[in-house]
């Protein structure tokens, strides 16, 4: 996939328009028929999106995405695009008219035959641009418009915002359904106080990355991916209130696994929430639940082994 930072003149292109934060199952569907659509046709797919949500521009948000930047592209390659157009969204998009956008800067720029969107899709000023605005200019444009209903698991729209509630709320193990994945974060391991190494439980100490959602604090199981090997293993993400902590951390104990660690990039993948964070009376406290999670985890992992 080629990616573009600006635009340039690329005609006759199947384009798909929306910011896909996760890439979700939704996603999915609306970005493989721009795809679909491209290959029955002989012609080139292209996705159009924006290297910040535009709510960070009209709110001055810092982002929380479901996904990086760079995984939210591996993600829509996976799909089969040809060409991504990952544009500033700055003033000049913000103020334009939705007719002036779609002349402007799509049809100029990309003589579409195609355009893709999902349902609740908008654009222009003031949200003037939608699904109906792009149907109804089909003709005058000469471009033929699909729009992608909404897609449901379980009677749960698929959606971004409903994805991030989860994992605020830390019902990580319902992202397969959703996300088509685990919800996941890469970090570098990071110096600790080593307090894990006094109870028996050594643990990678890894910096949240700060555009990332944050699950709520407890206890995971996760998969730890180590220099391309995965690993069962536990975390809790909290600020340790045993030890009086302050800042958000994700300490990562790799369960049957021997080495250092430290400044290595990991990826760990949220699996299931085991517990709350708790503040304990005393580090044998600390250490003596800590026995029981390892052990609720390794039995977790064992039964979806089984599946």
């Amino acid at each position: 996939m080629q990616v573009y930072n600006e635009l340039n003149y690329n005609p006759d292109l199947s384009l798909c328009l929306g910011f896909f934060d996760g890439v979700h199952q939704g996603h999915k569907v609306v970005i493989k028929n721009a795809v679909n659509l491209a290959k029955h046709n002989g012609i080139k797919s292209a996705v159009v999106t924006f290297k910040n949500h535009p709510l960070c521009y009209f709110q001055n948000r810092t982002p929380c995405y479901i996904v990086s930047p760079e995984e939210r592209l591996r993600l829509i390659e996976e799909q089969g695009v040809d060409y991504a157009y990952v544009l500033e969204f700055d003033e000049n998009i913000a103020d334009a008219l939705a007719y002036d956008y779609l002349k402007d800067i799509l049809v100029k720029n990309f003589k579409p035959q195609f355009i893709t969107t999902g349902f609740n899709h908008y654009f222009g000023a003031n949200k003037q641009g939608d699904v109906n605005f792009l149907r109804n200019h089909q003709e005058e444009f000469g471009y033929k418009y699909y729009e992608i209903p909404p897609i449901s698991f379980n009677n749960t729209l698929i959606s971004s915002s409903k994805i991030r509630q989860l994992i605020m709320s830390g019902d990580v193990d319902l992202m397969p359904n959703l996300l088509g994945g685990y919800f996941k974060i890469a970090g570098r391991v990071i110096t600790g106080d080593r307090i894990g190494r006094t109870l028996s439980f050594p643990t990678a100490n890894i910096k949240f990355p700060s555009d990332i959602i944050k699950p709520e604090k407890g206890v995971y199981a996760v998969c730890a991916q180590i220099d391309g090997k995965t690993y069962n293993a536990m975390a809790n993400f909290g600020k340790r209130p045993t030890v009086n902590g302050t800042k958000l951390l994700l300490e990562v104990h790799v369960l049957d696994f021997d080495g250092n660690l430290y400044d290595k990039i990991i990826n760990i993948s949220f699996v299931k929430k085991i517990r709350n964070e708790v503040k304990f009376s005393s580090l044998s406290e600390l250490k003596s639940q800590l026995l029981k999670d390892e052990i609720e985890v390794r039995h977790f992992f064992c039964e979806l082994n089984r599946k």
